[in-house]
């Protein structure tokens, strides 16, 4: 029986004993299964990843306001790229007759943008700009924007303004005729009237007068030109701030000073509370004194009477002797 164990034939190969004896045997199939393990997990991983951006990109598509669809228009982004511009057609063939009227410019020159009307000097609000030959030429938008106002003014011709972005407007003044409409859109450049004359500036002839305005406030057009908005709007919130940190510092100034005020006139009523205290002592301390003689006095009199009273006279004793 053990003789038929003993040739029973191994399951393993000597081959393969042999080659598991070998000490890197163990060592290499260890990293090759490491390697199987970390391949699929990656794998799997990157499956997931492309997964979660296709999931991502069919949500952004179907987001309002997102068009990756070729066939639908995109949105425009020009407009916040403009800067304000010349509202004519060829800078180079115009020049300004009339300044804006600078209050930090100097006298010649605050003189220069007075516009004389009806028998009165108006400063000027915007630029009179006319041609070099003295030829009426197209009047253009100076940024893209909404029409607001297009219509024929007894004195200063056809105006039209148009609406920008947070609190802009621009305004075009003396215009012989209108190419637009309230309501319109228009676009940096497109023409919207033709220059001509106005009765408020007879005269600078034939002329287009422009105005940019914040807020209603009118500014100098000439600091602007090739200026982008955010320049105009950050410049006029930085005023606004600056303007609101001085009235505040006023404010607590003046609170400051009337609390001195309060605080010294509390002292100077003290003081002389204190003051008409020390005179009421002293004017008693000063009484006392007085009081005490015209009290005594009386007194060491009376005492001397009653004795001259009871103690008899010697001198009548011995005259009686």
């Amino acid at each position: 029986m053990r003789e038929e164990e003993k040739k029973q034939p191994s399951p393993m190969k000597p081959s393969l004993r042999r080659a598991f004896r070998k000490r890197w045997v163990f060592p290499a199939i260890y990293l090759a299964s490491a390697a199987l393990i970390l391949t699929g997990v990656l794998w799997f991983q990157n499956r997931n990843d492309n997964q979660v951006a296709e999931d991502e990109y069919e949500y952004n598509s179907d987001m309002p306001g997102t068009s990756y669809n070729d066939e639908e228009p995109a949105v425009p982004v020009n407009e916040a790229l403009e800067r304000f511009a010349m509202p004519v057609l060829d800078p180079d063939s115009i020049e300004i007759q009339k300044p804006f009227y600078d209050s930090k410019a100097s006298k010649d020159e605050q003189e220069a943008a007075l516009v004389f009307y009806n028998n009165t000097y108006h400063q000027n609000k915007g630029i009179d700009i006319v041609m070099k030959d003295g030829k009426s030429f197209d009047v253009t938008a100076s940024l893209s924007g909404t029409v607001t106002k297009a219509e024929k003014d007894p004195i200063f011709g056809y105006v039209v303004e148009i609406e920008h972005d947070k609190g802009v407007v621009t305004v075009y003044q003396s215009l012989a005729e209108l190419k637009v409409k309230a309501g319109d859109e228009v676009e940096q450049g497109e023409v919207i009237g033709k220059a001509g004359q106005s009765q408020f500036n007879q005269e600078a002839g034939v002329h287009a007068h422009f105005e940019i305005r914040k807020d209603g406030q009118a500014v100098n057009p000439i600091d602007y030109f090739d200026q982008p908005l955010t320049a105009l709007t950050e410049e006029a919130d930085e005023q606004a701030s600056d303007e609101q940190t001085k009235q505040a510092g006023e404010e607590n100034a003046t609170e400051q000073n009337t609390q001195t005020t309060d605080e010294q006139s509390q002292q100077s009523d003290e003081q002389t509370q204190s003051d008409e205290q020390t005179q009421s002592d002293e004017e008693t301390q000063s009484e006392e004194p007085s009081t005490n003689e015209s009290t005594t006095t009386p007194t060491d009199e009376q005492h001397s009477g009653e004795e001259s009273y009871k103690t008899p006279d010697t001198s009548i004793g011995m005259a009686r002797t």
